[in-house]
């Protein structure tokens, strides 16, 4: 038996050697010729460019896409501008940054003198003469009071909590910031992610279509005598098996295409494309430059510095409670028993002469409120703003050991994805050189199928590991720049 399983002749003249390989190369050629205008003819398996048609929708999208017109082309810089218009969590950063400028508005004008008018008019039962007792806080049977306050109130607790809410603020517009850079982690893993996605669905396709042209060949050689059933059956499970693999490709590619739309479009818009350029590698800092940008330029650490400036704030604030505080008030107006400005008396009642008096008239008050006892509520107060100190101070320091870690353990990663690129590239090259060896091998009848089946295995594998590396570092690098800020 042969290495096909078909009787031979022990014995064959070299002549007979030689025709029968100028047959199997004929034959071989007809193989070729034919299988190549089918994968041409056939549009199941016909290869796309990945970069001409990288974020193209698939067929199904197009289709249900609320947008009919042109898709439209985004750029990584335009995705996250549309994620930050979308992201409920940027969004809660910015209500909660709103909302500590607003608590400081407030605090400062708490500091500042306020003015108020008050108009109040008090009737008072008139009574017998010879009982004038009744009602005596009022000054008139009527009064009627029309004045501006001027009131200014001064305390420790005040001045403090003018400082704490200025420390929020820092605070709430540092957490914004985080949130802003985990935004941008967020959007360039879905980004890249659907990149990936339609550059592995393209290499299934190519696949695929190598795996159709192999079984065409595998049948030829059969026919021919060439090769046993076995290499044809081994040549339609490849061939099955990549059109499964190309299903779950097409699947992929679209759930990281509705991933991506689910961040950028409020109206849930799938007809989009995004522009691939992975090709281009942004170049890595060195590690010190990394490390003095995060200590200048970390959020999280700003972030914790701040509260620890407001726990401080609230403790003085506490302490506030238990000193003395002073209000002082400005009155002007009328407070008379009639309602004008100049009013007529009887000035004399002997001689029934009367006068005119003018009723605006002033007052002031000085209030000095001094805490003397308050069941141990202000004390209570003090105690709780120490706890919150040491909490703030705690976090604080975690904050910079965590940092410290993070900067290396973000750099190594970002480091070891590019310098893995290389070796990625070289390893698709020679999986694709491999694979045309192996093939040509093949057809001369030097090597067996599942030679030709493993290379095919490993080009695809080398490509897509070539992909995600990409990926991986264009990912290690948003991480790191969560740190650091843009480099």
């Amino acid at each position: 038996m042969s290495r096909c399983g078909f009787p031979q002749s022990k014995k064959r003249s070299y002549s007979g050697k030689r025709i029968r390989r100028l047959h199997r190369e004929t034959l071989l050629s007809i193989v070729l010729v034919t299988s190549f205008a089918v994968a041409q003819t056939n549009p199941a398996f016909k290869p796309i460019n990945v970069q001409a048609t990288a974020g193209l929708p698939s067929e199904a999208t197009a289709a249900d896409s609320p947008n009919s017109g042109a898709p439209l082309t985004l750029t990584l810089q335009d995705a996250l501008k549309r994620a930050k218009s979308n992201s409920p969590q940027f969004q809660a950063g910015l209500t909660e940054l709103g909302l500590a400028k607003e608590d400081h508005v407030q605090a400062r004008a708490a500091l500042l003198p306020n003015v108020n008018y008050n108009n109040q008019f008090i009737y008072t039962e008139g009574g017998n003469p010879s009982f004038p007792g009744r009602f005596i806080a009022n000054n008139g049977v009527h009064e009627y009071i029309s004045q501006a306050n001027v009131h200014q109130a001064l305390s420790l607790t005040g001045f403090a909590d003018y400082r704490r809410t200025r420390a929020m603020e820092a605070a709430a517009r540092a957490r914004l910031e985080i949130a802003a850079r985990g935004l941008v982690v967020t959007v360039v893993k879905a980004y890249y992610g659907l990149v990936i996605a339609q550059r592995k669905y393209a290499t299934a396709q190519n696949a695929a279509s190598e795996a159709e042209r192999f079984l065409g060949i595998s049948q030829k050689l059969e026919q021919g005598g060439e090769v046993a059933h076995a290499d044809v059956i081994k040549a339609q499970i490849q061939f099955q098996q990549a059109q499964r693999d190309l299903q779950e490709a097409r699947l992929d590619m679209d759930r990281t295409r509705l991933e991506l739309a689910i961040l950028l479009f409020p109206n849930f818009n799938e007809n989009f494309t995004v522009i691939d350029d992975l090709q281009t590698l942004q170049p890595l800092p060195s590690f010190p430059e990394v490390q003095a940008a995060a200590a200048r330029k970390n959020p999280e650490l700003r972030a914790a510095v701040a509260a620890l400036q407001a726990a401080n704030h609230e403790v003085t604030a506490a302490w506030g409670g238990l000193l003395p505080s002073l209000t002082l008030d400005y009155f002007y107006g009328i407070d008379a028993s009639h309602f004008a400005v100049h009013q007529t008396v009887l000035h004399d009642p002997a001689t029934r002469e009367f006068a005119t008096i003018r009723n605006l008239g002033y007052s002031a008050t000085a209030t000095l409120l001094v805490p003397v006892w308050g069941w141990g509520a202000n004390r209570s107060k003090v105690r709780q703003a120490n706890l919150r100190q040491h909490q703030a101070s705690v976090e604080l320091s975690f904050a910079q050991r965590q940092l410290l870690g993070n900067v290396q353990s973000f750099y190594n990663e970002a480091q070891a994805a590019r310098a893995e690129l290389e070796s990625l590239t070289q390893a698709a090259q020679l999986s694709a050189e491999s694979l045309r060896l192996t093939t040509l091998r093949y057809q001369a009848g030097e090597a067996t199928v599942l030679e030709v089946v493993d290379a095919q295995t490993t080009l695809r594998q080398a490509r897509n590991a070539y992909d995600d590396g990409q990926a991986r570092f264009r990912l290690a690098l948003a991480t790191l720049q969560t740190l650091t800020g843009n480099f």
